[in-house]
C-alpha cells in the first residue's frame, strides 16, 4: 500500500470497526471476538507487517499464553492470529485512543501498585479462560529492545491456580510464545535496526508510529512452543522459569534465522460463541 494512504486507511478502518465492536461488547454479541481479529489483520496489512508462524496455538482446555514483549506491534501481531484477551497495565486504560482500543479488546487491566488486587485480577483472568478465551500475558511485565528476553514475573501466572477448580481434568494449558522481529524492508534487521520496530523505555508513540509507517515491510516470526500442563501440584516459580527458558530459546533461534517458516501465517479460524 502506498505510504501516503496509510494514515487515512488506519483512520477509516478504525472508524468503521470501532463502533461495531462497542456495540458487540456492550450487548455481549458473539462477534465481539471476531471484530478485533479482522481489525488487527487490517492494521498489519496497512502497516506492511508480515507474520510468519511456527507451531500451533493450544486448543485443549483453559489456555494461558505467556509471551515476550518488544513492541506495541505485538498486540496486532498476536491479535491477528486468533481471538484472545490481553493482560495490560492499568495505566493503559487511561491512554488516549489506545486505552479505548484496549478496553474494546476486553483486556484485563493490572494495577501493579496495589498488590492486594492481584487475587481479583487473577480471578478475572481465570473467568475468561474458563469461558474458553485464551488469555495473553506478557511475562516480562514490560517491553524490551527486541534483541533479548527479560526475566519473567511469576505473580500473574497465579491465575492458573485460580482456574484449576473450574478446569476440566483439573489442569490448565500454559503455552510459551515468542515474538521476534527479523526483517526490515526485506533485509535482515540486526540488533542495531531492531529499535526501529521495538518500542520500549521512554519512546514516544507518535514518532515511533511515523517511523513504522515509513517502512515498506516488517517481518515478524511468532513461535508457539510446547504446552505445559499446570495442575495443583505444579510450582508457580518453576513453571515460570520453564516458560521463560522456552520463550528465550525460540526467540534466539528466530533472531539467528534458524528454523524459520517460509510461508505467511495461515489465519486460525475463530469459534464464535
Amino acid at each position: 500500500m502506498p505510504r501516503a494512504l496509510s494514515i487515512p486507511s488506519l483512520v477509516l478502518v478504525t472508524l468503521l470497526l470501532l463502533p461495531l465492536q462497542w456495540l458487540a461488547v456492550t450487548f455481549r454479541l458473539s462477534m465481539r471476538r471476531l471484530i478485533p481479529l479482522i481489525y488487527h489483520r487490517a492494521i498489519l496489512r496497512i502497516l506492511g507487517v508480515r507474520v510468519f508462524v511456527s507451531g500451533e496455538p493450544a486448543s485443549d482446555g483453559p489456555v494461558l499464553v505467556v509471551s515476550n514483549h518488544a513492541s506495541w506491534l505485538d498486540i496486532p501481531v498476536l491479535g491477528s492470529l486468533f481471538p484472545l484477551v490481553f493482560v495490560a497495565k492499568q495505566e493503559i486504560a487511561g491512554w488516549p485512543v489506545f486505552g479505548l482500543f484496549a478496553k474494546l479488546q476486553r483486556s484485563v487491566f493490572v494495577d501493579r501498585s496495589r498488590r492486594l488486587k492481584t487475587g481479583e485480577v487473577n480471578a478475572e483472568i481465570a473467568a475468561r479462560m474458563v469461558e474458553g478465551e485464551p488469555v495473553v500475558l506478557f511475562g516480562e511485565g514490560t517491553s524490551s529492545d527486541g534483541n533479548r528476553v527479560l526475566p519473567f514475573r511469576s505473580a500473574l501466572v497465579g491465575a492458573a491456580h485460580d482456574v484449576l477448580g473450574s478446569a476440566a481434568g483439573g489442569s490448565v494449558s500454559l503455552q510459551p510464545v515468542s515474538i521476534a522481529y527479523t526483517r526490515l524492508d526485506g533485509l535482515p534487521m540486526g540488533r542495531f535496526l531492531r529499535p526501529h520496530v521495538a518500542w520500549y523505555g521512554d519512546m514516544d508513540m507518535p514518532p515511533h508510529l511515523a517511523g513504522v509507517l515509513k517502512r515498506s515491510s516488517i517481518d515478524v516470526v511468532v513461535s508457539f512452543g510446547p504446552v505445559l500442563k499446570f495442575d495443583g501440584a505444579a510450582n508457580r516459580k518453576e513453571t515460570t522459569r520453564r516458560l521463560e527458558a522456552a520463550v528465550r530459546a525460540m526467540t534466539a533461534a528466530a533472531l539467528a534465522g534458524r528454523d524459520l517458516p517460509h510461508t505467511a501465517a495461515v489465519p486460525f479460524l475463530p469459534e464464535t460463541r
